[in-house]
């Protein structure tokens, strides 16, 4: 039990792209996926004999943040990405030239005032 506590502690002090690289190795290694899996609605049964549409789906509470492009002023884009993902300064100019996902699972509120902070340092960013 010591040991698995030992592993978690050592986990707990890893950075995003630190974490990033051991969830590939373990997928590759063991040739699992930790993509969650997508359910597929089925539908509504009287949708299709009454002609009408089923219930709206629920709105979408939590986004991932998508870098697409860092644009010109990069180095101010790097600041803006340590201030919301706790990154170093060599991890967060990581991020920054990779691109992609930069946070997962993010508030509503809190995605749209990232998305705005990356815009206005000039990147070119999506909510997902």
């Amino acid at each position: 039990m010591a040991d698995i506590q030992n592993l978690i502690n050592e986990i707990k002090g890893m950075t995003v792209l630190e974490l990033n690289q051991l969830v590939k190795a373990i997928e590759e290694e063991f040739g699992v996926s930790a993509a969650a899996p997508v359910a597929v609605a089925a539908p509504v049964a009287g949708a299709a004999t009454t002609g009408t549409a089923p219930a709206a789906a629920e709105e979408k509470t939590e986004f991932n943040i998508v870098l697409k492009d860092a644009g010109a002023k990069k180095i101010d884009v790097i600041k803006v990405v340590r201030t919301f993902t706790g990154l170093g300064l060599v991890e967060a100019k990581a991020a920054v030239e990779k691109g992609g996902v930069l946070k997962e699972n993010v508030a509503k509120e809190e995605a749209e005032k990232i998305l705005a902070d990356l815009k206005a340092a000039g990147a070119t960013a999506v909510l997902e």
